[in-house]
């Protein structure tokens, strides 16, 4: 679709290519402005089933999230000054889908489809979204082979697709219902560890972690990043080659305060 030249030209046809396949979605009148017409793309690619999609939608996808993520500004994980206390670890506070790297990792759910919710403002909903669909796709061929659903802990890595990372580590974090338990953190633990021997499986050089588990998963922020610090630091000990730079990437500011501390 190269005569497709603007923003608003891709964003007008894919709403009106999704509106065709799932007409039950239909809206009595079009958005007219830039931010509705987004959220309403945004929502449309958020509840779309793991289906076959066009090449043409695909190629008019791509220019126009690629498009997207270079308006927001790209930023390069090498360029990032690493901590004082560890050369191989970073903290960056900002957008995990405009930071150029190795790989970066999703909290996803047991499922691994993605958030179905609409403009939902979870990571992995963010993540899926700025990838585009064909990560619901990809992972939804990796389930259908696995033929159960993710145990938490694990972890299973797709391309970024549209991301300007190479590769997304997913990972399903621990549910806190209630107190906080040893096995809350066991499991915790175990997902830091199988994104990094995975990255280092991947011959990955740089990862970037969200948080988590803290945000619909109810993990304790200040716990978590405890856990996060330690078991990466431990980690990076045990294996000296391969992994050079972990970014522990924060969106909050209270987050980035535990983590300086945790830091410093």
């Amino acid at each position: 679709m190269n005569e497709l030249k603007t923003q608003q030209e891709r964003r007008r046809w894919l709403i009106h290519a999704l509106l065709k396949e799932m007409p039950q979605y239909q809206y009595p009148v079009f958005p007219y402005t830039q931010e509705r017409q987004w959220r309403l793309l945004r929502s449309l690619m958020n509840v779309r089933p793991p289906l076959p999609i066009s090449e043409e939608f695909l190629q008019v996808q791509d220019d126009y999230l690629q498009e997207m993520t270079r308006e927001k500004g790209i930023t390069d994980a090498d360029s990032l000054a690493p901590c004082p206390v560890n050369s191989r670890i970073v903290l960056w506070q900002g957008d995990i889908t405009t930071l150029r790297c190795d790989a970066i990792v999703n909290a996803a759910n047991s499922q691994l489809l993605g958030c179905f919710q609409p403009c939902h403002s979870c990571i992995d909903n963010i993540i899926h979204t700025m990838s585009g669909v064909q990560l619901r796709l990809a992972c939804h061929e990796i389930m259908q082979k696995q033929g159960y659903e993710e145990p938490t802990g694990q972890a299973t890595i797709t391309p970024g697709f549209n991301l300007p990372c190479r590769h997304v580590i997913h990972t399903v974090g621990p549910i806190v219902n209630g107190p906080l338990t040893q096995t809350h953190e066991e499991l915790l633990t175990s997902c830091y560890r199988s994104c990094l021997d995975l990255a280092q499986e991947s011959k990955a050089g740089s990862i970037a972690f969200c948080c988590i588990s803290t945000g619909v998963f109810a993990f304790p922020q200040q716990r978590a990043a405890e856990i996060a610090v330690r078991t990466v630091t431990d980690w990076l000990e045990e294996n000296p080659e391969g992994v050079n730079r972990v970014i522990f990437n924060v969106f909050k500011d209270e987050d980035r305060e535990i983590y300086e501390q945790l830091l410093s």
